[in-house]
């Protein structure tokens, strides 16, 4: 279990720092929203093929609730991936703010660090009910897939590449609504270090994806979308 939680952490850790750190560190004037989509579902697939086999790379929350959900997960071992996961997204996030803050041009109050929000903290000033409706509704989506490619039968040695696109496809689709969480440790990250509007907006990030993510792994549960 310490080799699972060692995964869960370092694969947190690298994806709020290759994902976020495309966005602070580049960011629409460099890299573009296409640039910010592709490095957080790049680090997915090199975190799924660097630590897959230790901890089935899970490395964010909702998707441990998911699998959870769909009996394929104990609580005991779930609770201690939530911790390995939110412990790593802090200090991924902690990491960045040193690297960002080499620049003078840098400041946490105006930069940020790719932190998710609504309304005036939404890229594209979406409000909160079209956030929340993303967020659920594409956290579902990550889940199926992820539910879907990990299940017996299924070409489990495309499964990190087929994960990653489409966490790169849901950011190409949602950076400007919220700029995605569906991931509740990597928007915890963020936002512990920021603190203002990013720790009073942090419960949707939590509560979307994982309502989300409960719907996928019920669905999975009940067979509704498998045949085993």
């Amino acid at each position: 279990m310490i080799k699972k939680l060692a995964a869960e952490f370092v694969g947190t850790f690298a994806l709020v720092v290759i994902g976020c750190g495309a966005a602070v560190l580049a960011g629409f004037g460099i890299v573009g929203q296409l640039g910010i989509a592709l490095a957080f579902g790049l680090a997915i697939v090199a975190m799924a093929y660097g630590i897959g086999q230790v901890s089935g790379c899970h490395v964010n929350p909702a998707v441990s609730f998911g699998c959870w959900a769909a009996g394929r997960m104990e609580l005991r071992d779930m609770l201690g991936y939530w911790a390995a996961q939110c412990l790593g997204a802090i200090v991924g996030a902690g990491v960045l703010y040193v690297i960002a803050s080499g620049s003078p041009d840098y400041a946490l109050d105006v930069n940020g660090l790719g932190q998710n929000g609504f309304g005036d903290n939404s890229p594209g000033h979406y409000g909160l009910a079209a956030g929340a409706v993303f967020e659920v509704v594409a956290t579902f989506l990550f889940l199926v897939t992820i539910l879907g490619v990990t299940q017996p039968g299924a070409p489990s040695d495309f499964a990190g590449l087929a994960i990653g696109l489409t966490l790169a496809a849901i950011h190409i689709v949602g950076i400007q609504v919220t700029g995605v969480s569906v991931n509740p440790a990597r928007s915890l990250g963020p936002a512990l270090w920021v603190m203002g509007d990013a720790i009073g907006q942090l419960w949707l990030f939590i509560v979307a994806p994982m309502a989300g993510a409960g719907l996928a792994g019920w669905a999975f549960r009940v067979r509704l979308l498998s045949e085993r």
